[in-house]
C-alpha cells in the first residue's frame, strides 16, 4: 500500500537522521513493522482467522498504543490520543480499563484501517517530538527500548498470523534462497556437571524475566546436535504416536482427542505423502527440516517415545552459551558477536522458512550444537516462572504469565535479531502450537 510505504521510507530517512540513538533505534524498529504489512491489501488487514490469532490491523494499533503508555509513564501530563482506541488496541493491561477479548478483535471495524494508519503516522511524529523536548536517560530509556523490543514480539507475531492468514499468498518484502545443507549427521553431545551461571548478566537490553543472573548446578547430560527434523519426526507419526496414549501426558492425550489431531500444525497427507502448507506453498515435507508448529505435549511425547526427554532450560542455556575452556558465558552460542546470516536463521535471513540442518556451522556452540539461534523456538521442560530474586520492571507485562506455561528458547525465522540472545526466554502454554515452536533432545 502506498501510504505504509510512504511511512516506511520517511521512518528510515528518519533512522539516519543526526538525532539521538533512542531515535534512530525507535524509526528502524518501526520502518520494519511496516515493511511486513507493505505487501498486503486492504482486505487482509482486517481478517482474524483463529481466536488465538489478530487482525494485522490490531497488531499496527497495539504496538503504537503501547509507545503512548511508556510516554504516559515518563511524563504524567501526556494525553492519549483517543479513549476509542484505547479501548480497542489494549492487550491485557487492567490498569488501563477492562481489555477487549482477543477472541473478538477480528469483528471490530471501527477504528478502520485508514485511521490505524494514521495513528501510527501520528505516534511517530509524537515520540519525535517527545525525545526532543525532554531529557531522556537511565529508566526512562529502558522503558523505550522495551517498546522497541515490544514491538519486536509482535513483527514476530504478525509472521505468524501473515502464515496463518495467507501462506503462500504473502509475499514478504524479500525472499533469499535457504543456505546450502550442510554436515547434518544427527548425535547427541555430552555436557559436563557444574555450576553455571544463568540468565543475563550483560550491560544491553534484556527483559526482568531473564535476571538476576545467578547460579544453578546440571548434572551431567547429553543434548542433540540438532532440533529433531521432519525425518525424525514423522517415525513417531507412522509409529501410531498420536493413537497411543502411552506417550503422552493426560492433559496431552486430551488435546489430541479433542482437538483430532495426528500430525504437526499445517502438515497435511497428499496422495498418501505427508506435506507441509507454509510461506513456500504446500510441499513435500522436508526430512532435513526442523519439525515446526508442535505442542509441548508432542513434543514430550515425542521425547518419551524416543527414550529420552526435553532439556531444561538451564541445560540448553548451558549448551549454547557456556565456554568450558575458559569458564566463561557467551551472549550467544558463537561469543558475543551479533547474529548475522552466516551464523542463523533470523528474520533478516529473509528465508521464510527453516533452514536444513547443518546450515549453519558458524553459528555452532562449544558442545558442538548447531541451529541453537534461530529456525525454531525450543521447547524446555522448565516451568515459566520468575528466577530467584525477580524484580518487576513493567508491571502486568511478563510476571502475570507466571503459571501455567513452559519456557521455549533459541527464536525462530520470525524473530527480528535485535531482539534474541541466548538467555532470551520466551513462553507459551503446553497446547500451543501455532508459533514456530520445535525441540531437541537431551538424556
Amino acid at each position: 500500500m502506498r501510504q505504509i510505504l510512504q511511512m516506511r521510507q520517511a521512518l528510515e530517512r528518519g533512522a539516519s537522521a543526526p538525532k539521538s540513538s533512542v531515535w534512530r533505534d525507535f524509526a528502524r524498529t518501526r520502518a520494519r513493522t511496516l515493511s511486513l504489512t507493505e505487501t498486503l491489501e486492504m482486505d487482509d488487514f482486517v481478517v482474524q482467522t483463529a481466536p488465538y490469532m489478530s487482525p494485522p490491523k490490531w497488531h499496527l494499533g497495539h504496538v503504537s498504543w503501547l509507545f503512548e503508555v511508556i510516554m504516559s509513564r515518563i511524563d504524567g501530563r501526556y494525553r492519549f490520543y483517543s479513549e476509542e482506541f484505547s479501548a480497542y488496541l489494549n492487550s491485557y493491561y487492567n490498569q488501563f480499563g477492562e481489555p477487549r477479548q482477543k477472541a473478538k478483535r477480528g469483528i471490530v471495524s471501527r477504528p478502520t484501517l485508514s485511521q490505524i494508519l494514521d495513528y501510527y503516522s501520528e505516534v511517530n511524529r509524537r515520540m519525535e517530538e517527545f525525545l526532543a523536548q525532554n531529557s531522556i536517560g537511565g529508566d526512562d530509556v529502558k522503558l523505550l527500548e522495551m517498546g522497541m523490543h515490544h514491538e519486536c514480539q509482535h513483527q514476530e507475531l504478525l509472521v505468524y498470523d501473515l502464515q496463518h492468514l495467507l501462506a503462500d499468498l504473502y509475499a514478504p518484502p524479500k525472499r533469499d534462497s535457504p543456505p546450502p545443507r550442510g554436515e547434518a549427521a544427527p548425535a547427541m553431545l555430552p555436557v559436563e556437571g557444574g555450576m553455571y551461571r544463568l540468565g543475563y548478566g550483560g550491560d544491553r537490553f534484556c527483559y526482568d524475566i531473564e535476571m538476576p543472573e545467578h547460579d544453578t548446578y546440571t548434572d551431567a547430560y547429553s543434548i542433540g546436535r540438532f532440533p529433531v527434523t521432519n525425518g525424525e519426526y514423522v517415525k513417531f507419526v507412522e509409529d501410531g504416536g498420536y493413537s497411543r496414549f502411552v506417550h503422552w501426558l493426560s492433559d496431552g492425550w486430551k488435546a489430541v482427542q479433542e482437538n483430532g489431531w495426528d500430525a504437526p500444525m499445517y502438515w497435511e497427507r497428499v496422495d498418501g505423502a505427508w506435506h507441509t502448507r507454509d510461506f513456500r506453498g504446500l510441499r513435500p515435507l522436508d526430512p532435513a527440516e526442523p519439525v515446526v508448529h508442535v505442542s509441548f505435549y508432542e513434543a514430550d511425547a515425542y521425547a518419551k517415545w524416543a527414550g529420552m526427554r526435553l532439556p531444561t532450560e538451564a541445560e540448553w542455556e548451558k549448551a549454547a552459551c557456556h565456554n568450558p575452556d575458559s569458564d566463561a558465558k557467551t551472549t550467544f552460542p558463537w561469543g558475543d558477536g551479533e547474529p548475522d546470516a552466516s551464523r542463523c536463521n533470523l528474520l533478516e535471513s529473509n528465508l521464510w522458512g527453516c533452514s536444513r540442518a547443518g546450515s549453519y556451522p558458524a553459528g555452532r556452540s562449544r558442545y558442538g550444537c548447531e541451529q541453537m539461534i534461530g529456525d525454531v523456538w525450543e521447547w524446555t521442560s522448565s516451568e515459566f516462572v520468575g528466577y530467584r530474586g525477580f524484580k518487576s520492571a513493567f508491571q502486568e507485562y511478563n510476571d502475570k504469565w507466571f503459571t501455567g506455561q513452559k519456557v521455549l528458547r533459541g527464536g525462530s525465522f520470525g524473530t527480528p535479531s535485535a531482539s534474541i540472545r541466548g538467555s532470551y526466554r520466551n513462553f507459551f502454554r503446553l497446547d500451543e502450537r501455532w508459533m514456530f515452536s520445535g525441540f531437541r533432545l537431551a538424556s
